[in-house]
């Protein structure tokens, strides 16, 4: 499974859900669902998140069950 830090990453930003879904082009309710693991991003879709909040791609997303020293 993937697990993310989207939420964490976007409050940083101050971003709401409606402000990342436009710069990523994509809905409220997909950021949403990414947010609680209900949706994997495509690769496409994941570069574009991590370009937004001006993280590694890696930092943002992770498979479960990887150590943090993994990242």
């Amino acid at each position: 499974m993937l697990k993310n830090r989207l939420k964490e990453l976007r409050a940083r930003h101050s971003f709401t859900q409606i402000e990342l879904a436009k710069k990523v082009g994509v809905t409220r309710q997909t950021i949403g669902f990414i947010e609680k693991g209900e949706f994997s991003p495509s690769v496409t879709l994941a570069l574009k998140l991590a370009k937004a909040l001006e993280v590694d791609l890696n930092e943002l997303f992770w498979l479960e069950g990887e150590e943090e020293h993994e990242r």
